[in-house]
């Protein structure tokens, strides 16, 4: 049986999703044990040209769920919006991500096979089919994005492991 681009792309954003949201839960934890402003988390960088856990938690939703959002106009143009910078608003924009994926059939997502799909930034473009751009650059972008948070959080001191950047594993259930 050939793998659907549904099976290929959401259940993997979907996870990613809930990493986030974990993560997220364990920075706020860290900072209530540790006595900080968690602003020393949402603003953190790893490296100064990089940009801040806020963003890359922000990210994590754009390239999910807003790429999905983008295939039924053939056009993806990340917004540049400020994230959110408190970690209830993080969430919230996690929550938007997973009901949205959530909400999308497989049915609905193989009809958009073959569509053309144009990433757009200011005057620089690139054309892709619709799973070519779900599979080739949001999904590395994503899973990108939710390293880079664990990432910072690991920098910070915040105890999370493998199996908190994991997520919730597809295991085969009797």
């Amino acid at each position: 049986m050939p793998l659907s681009l549904h099976a290929a792309f959401v259940p993997g954003a979907l996870q990613m999703l809930g990493t986030t949201h974990h993560l997220i839960d364990r920075a706020e934890e860290w900072c209530s044990e540790q006595g900080c402003n968690p602003e020393q988390v949402i603003y953190a960088r790893i490296h100064d040209d990089m940009l801040p856990f806020a963003y890359q938690v922000k990210s994590v939703a754009v390239h999910t769920a807003g790429a999905i959002e983008a295939v039924g106009a053939g056009l993806f143009s990340p917004h540049l919006q400020e994230p959110p910078y408190d970690f209830a608003g993080l969430r919230t924009r996690l929550d938007d991500a997973i009901a949205t994926l959530e909400g999308v059939s497989e049915a609905d997502l193989e009809t958009k096979i073959g569509a053309p799909m144009r990433f757009q930034m200011r005057d620089f473009t690139m054309d892709f089919t619709v799973e070519d751009f779900l599979l080739s650059f949001s999904q590395p972008n994503f899973y990108f994005h939710a390293a880079t948070a664990y990432d910072i959080l690991r920098m910070k001191g915040v105890s999370v492991g493998k199996r908190d950047f994991m997520g919730k594993l597809r295991i085969k259930r009797d």
